[in-house]
């Protein structure tokens, strides 16, 4: 575990239908040092307690009652009503193939982690989450954090060659 956080000051909201599941990430959460960390089974919970209280850090499972952890993320990054589009999400899930990890990145996820998990694991996406807060794209396709991650040299005004002035 590389840099010390001081998870007492985050406020964490876990939006998980599993009470089982959910009380092993609160565990972990407290484990961790976090202090404030709010459980819900549905996104429609999770939607009151953004509009009443701060919340730093959600972390979701895809499966959820009500609407899935998808609908639940497209609803927070997309619609005009959303209490907080930009608050950092980690989806939490036994989903871990990829197509599900591309399909959350584009609805705007912050981090992926599989289950089953442990501290580590869960530690490492908090400080990424914490100290690497990525930029967030506004496109008339997407909204939410920078998908890119990797830093890739190029030569040349336009990255992806589309630029046809050359």
């Amino acid at each position: 575990m590389s840099a010390k956080i001081d998870f007492s000051k985050v406020s964490f909201l876990v939006v998980d239908g599993d009470k089982i599941s959910a009380q092993v990430v609160f565990d972990t959460l407290s484990y961790l040092g976090a202090v404030s960390v709010r459980r819900v089974g549905k996104p429609e919970e999770a939607f009151r307690i953004l509009r009443t209280q701060q919340v730093d850090i959600i972390i979701t499972e895809w499966r959820l009652r009500g609407m899935d952890g998808l609908e639940f993320l497209d609803s927070l990054r997309n619609s005009t009503s959303s209490p907080n589009r930009f608050v950092p999400v980690i989806m939490l899930t036994a989903h871990s193939e990829q197509q599900y990890v591309t399909t959350a990145r584009d609805l705007g996820i912050t981090e992926f982690l599989a289950k089953p998990f442990n501290a580590k694991a869960l530690y490492s996406r908090l400080v990424s989450v914490i100290t690497r807060p990525r930029h967030f794209i506004n496109t008339s396709t997407y909204f939410g954090p920078d998908r890119r991650r990797r830093q890739v040299p190029f030569d040349g005004p336009d990255r992806r060659g589309t630029d046809k002035r050359n």
